[in-house]
């Protein structure tokens, strides 16, 4: 219920302040209508009392619901009064108080449930330009604060103390254009020069159970754009890319540090994390699902009763990178799965147990793995009760035709292994490799500081002369002497039928 309910809410802000210049007049009527029109094709019904005054439109008692089918209930939200002002030269200006309440209530639940948000801002209003099919929406506040008031459950009402939440946004700066047709069609930018949060919880029935989460981040941008059906469920995204919903957008962010802390009986924890900054690319619409996080100069520490000491951890870069179709599909089309960590440290707390003579080089450490290739979804992940079927069954979500290695890397203790590679995968042989699809391709890789690191491992102990002698004879077999000192290389051909070469030399 909550995600529903505030994924749409953030969408119907999203719509009311936002960006740029135009070209022709809009009124304040135009400007609510097109807002309510927006709204109502949501899936919201709107009602509210509206009185015109000369220039200024006001919009109160203003009221929307929307039902939550799954849960069996409805959100309503009642909004603060709004105010559109015809400035005379063509554009209008939107706004609400500067200290405002949005309250919200769920129905037919087996408790009632009822809350309020409290909004505060420098009161700048939203500006309107363009005409009815054609606007522009430009909001810069200097400040906007998002509160928790109130919460109660049937009967009662939660103290402060138990639940706080704040989220301050300050410098803001947005523009949004958006054209109505058979579609909605937008572009969008923000930047933000900084935004801070923060959490706190108290078990009412515990005082020992608590928990506090706060944070700030710096120079926050978005550039993108999209499309929306004129009618939509914001809660059924399959349907909406199905309808013709898109969305292409970057989010860029500078420093920024988090922390969290909280007990639970006798049991205590606390983190802290910071980052120089990162993106996060998303691209959504019918025919795929992108998404590209990468954060920059990362670093955290973890402390908590149950472990035996405190874990500090850095890294130059972590990220993550998944693009699918979105739904199932008769043909192939592109996927890709990446992995990032880039030169992070071990805490020296672990090496000290894993190593405690330092024989091994404690350098950092990178783990890096991008794949592409093409294949389909062959369950529609959108669909909880397929998915949840299909982990039940033991059945396979996807089909992987072909696979395509850009990279790899795996450096540690002194070691390092790089490769490349393309496969197509034999669904024809399921024998070869014990019910795995036989590949066909070839992979060509890299290895520096093998010797160097058995070497080490024998004097630590963890590895016996006979058992490094083995481990020898194989690389004799799977490679060549590379470029340098204490470097192989080697090129793996797999073959039709489950056949495997390693430097034109037949192995299976």
């Amino acid at each position: 219920m909550s995600v529903s309910f505030l994924r749409n809410c953030s969408i119907a802000a999203l719509t009311i302040f936002s960006a740029q210049s135009a070209w022709a007049d809009v009124s304040a009527q135009d400007v609510w209508a097109e807002w309510k029109a927006y709204l109502e094709g949501s899936g919201y019904a709107v009602t509210s009392s509206e009185a015109q005054s000369g220039d200024t439109l006001t919009i109160s008692d203003l009221t929307m619901s929307i039902p939550i089918p799954e849960e069996e209930t409805s959100v309503q939200v009642q909004m603060p009064t709004l105010t559109f002002v015809d400035n005379g030269d063509g554009s209008v200006n939107a706004s609400f108080p500067a200290a405002a309440a949005i309250g919200f209530e769920v129905l037919g639940g087996p408790e009632e449930v009822k809350g309020e948000i409290t909004l505060r801002s420098d009161g700048t209003a939203a500006v309107f330009t363009g005409d009815p099919d054609d606007m522009t929406y430009v909001y810069n506040p200097d400040l906007f604060e998002v509160a928790l008031g109130s919460f109660t459950i049937g009967d009662e009402g939660l103290p402060p103390e138990v639940f706080s939440a704040v989220i301050t946004m300050t410098d803001l700066n947005s523009s949004t254009h958006m054209k109505r047709g058979e579609l909605r069609s937008y572009e969008q930018t923000y930047d933000l020069g900084a935004l801070s949060y923060s959490f706190s919880f108290q078990d009412p029935t515990d005082a020992t159970s608590t928990g506090t989460m706060k944070g700030d981040l710096e120079a926050l941008t978005f550039a993108g754009s999209g499309v929306l059906p004129i009618e939509f469920d914001a809660a059924d995204l399959g349907s909406m890319l199905a309808a013709g919903t898109a969305f292409d957008g970057i989010f860029s962010f500078g420093a920024g540090k988090s922390s969290a802390s909280g007990t639970d009986g006798g049991d205590e924890f606390a983190f802290d994390s910071s980052s120089q900054g990162g993106t996060f690319e998303i691209t959504m619409n019918a025919d795929e699902l992108k998404y590209d996080l990468l954060q920059k100069a990362t670093e955290l520490s973890v402390l908590a009763s149950d472990l035996p000491f405190p874990i500090a951890f850095s890294a130059a870069e972590i990220g993550m990178k998944l693009q699918t179709p979105p739904t199932i599909t008769d043909n192939d089309r592109d996927m890709a799965l990446g992995v990032t960590l880039r030169d992070f440290n071990v805490p020296e707390a672990l090496w000290a147990i894993a190593d405690p003579a330092g024989i091994l080089p404690h350098d950092p450490a990178s783990i890096i793995l991008d794949l592409s290739g093409k294949g389909r979804l062959l369950i529609d992940i959108f669909d909880p009760e397929a998915t949840a079927n299909a982990e039940l069954e033991g059945e396979t979500p996807a089909l992987l035709n072909s696979v395509v290695v850009n990279q790899l890397l795996l450096r540690a203790a002194g070691a390092e292994l790089t490769g490349t590679g393309a496969f197509e995968l034999d669904y024809n042989d399921l024998e070869s490799f014990d019910g795995v699809p036989a590949p066909v391709g070839i992979a060509n890789l890299s290895l520096i500081g093998a010797n160097g690191l058995i070497d080490n491992l024998i004097k630590m102990g963890l590895v016996s002369d006979s058992d490094a002698s083995g481990a020898r004879l194989m690389m004799g077999l799977l490679a060549v002497p590379g470029d340098g000192e204490d470097s192989l290389k080697s090129e793996i051909e797999f073959g039709e039928g489950g056949t495997i070469s390693a430097n034109g030399q037949r192995l299976k």
